[in-house]
């Protein structure tokens, strides 16, 4: 299993941003299919945001060093562990599936807590 790191979680208040950023030490992103989930307490994991290129996503040229995921005005019930999730794209194009059984590698997750 590759190994996803997620950071930039942290407290805020409503209204307010945060940037979080998801690199991985030994897969290479532009290989895989990538995608933002969360879970609240007592929640399911839920999808916040997945690429669905369809084959289109033209990356840039050298290695992708992080997928990121900036995220404004904030509300509290955004408040969750937020996980960036992947799998290998055997296909050639990312469908952008919302389903969690879909992605192989997990991160550990990053807190973002939105206060009101």
């Amino acid at each position: 299993q590759e190994e996803l790191v997620e950071s930039g979680g942290g407290s805020v208040q409503a209204g307010g941003s945060l940037r979080l950023s998801c690199t991985a030490s030994r897969l290479e992103i532009r290989n895989y299919c990538m995608g933002w989930f969360r879970q609240a307490p007592g929640k399911e994991r839920e999808a916040v945001a997945v690429i669905a290129d369809h084959g289109a996503t033209n990356y840039s040229t050298g290695p992708v060093a992080a997928l990121y995921l900036r995220m404004n005005d904030l509300k509290p019930e955004d408040t969750a562990m937020y996980f960036c999730a992947a799998v290998e794209n055997i296909r050639g194009y990312c469908s952008g599936s919302l389903k969690e059984y879909d992605y192989d590698d997990w991160g550990q997750g990053t807190q973002v807590t939105v206060s009101s």
